[in-house]
């Protein structure tokens, strides 16, 4: 088939990377389709309705594989999952759907700053002041801050990004919100 290995041999590394050297779809979407069990089961979790699960697994392969090469992976199994659940999530906060989960600091963070990151928020002022107060932010915190709300990236995928540590990425987005809070409130008066 493709190089002197059968593809279906190659491990997800290397699927990957013969990917992201050659561009030949064939690499993706055998790496792609080893997971869709676990791809379709999140889906299914978060929006527990078998047709957005399966068009969600349809519109993931398609987004993945125009966007893949602009991310350091290095457990695809991992990755995958952290952005199947937040795409999921994505779906659930368009619809305007509570979403009921486990929210542990490793999933999700969730408090009353995070409302002012959604797109569909309309006190634009207050925009305005979150936006300043992110830029008085120490870097290592406004770097987090904006990969994680406004990139919706997972701690992983900034850990990956920023070289920080695990620990350090959650410190920085925790400080980084108590911050914002204080800020947005001094300003506001």
């Amino acid at each position: 088939m493709f190089g002197k290995k059968n593809i279906l041999k190659y491990t997800d590394e290397e699927l990957l990377s013969q990917f992201k050297n050659s561009g030949k779809v064939d690499y993706f979407g055998e790496l792609y389709n080893r997971y869709i069990p676990l791809i379709y089961g999140v889906c299914l979790k978060y929006l527990k309705d078998t047709d957005k699960s399966q068009d969600a697994v349809m519109q993931l392969f398609e987004d993945l594989l125009h966007k893949i090469n602009n991310y350091e992976i290095l457990v695809f199994k991992t990755w995958l999952h952290s952005v199947v659940r937040n795409h999921c999530l994505n779906i659930l906060r368009k619809e305007n759907k509570e979403i009921i989960t486990d929210f542990s600091s490793n999933f999700m963070e969730s408090d009353n700053i995070l409302h002012l990151f959604t797109e569909e928020h309309t006190d634009y002022e207050l925009f305005d002041v979150l936006k300043n107060c992110i830029d008085k932010l120490p870097e290592h915190q406004k770097k987090s801050i904006t990969l994680f709300f406004l990139e919706e990236m997972s701690y992983a995928d900034i850990v990956d990004k920023t070289g920080y540590a695990l620990s350090k990425v959650k410190s920085y987005i925790q400080n980084g919100k108590r911050n914002l809070k204080i800020c947005i409130e001094r300003v506001k008066g």
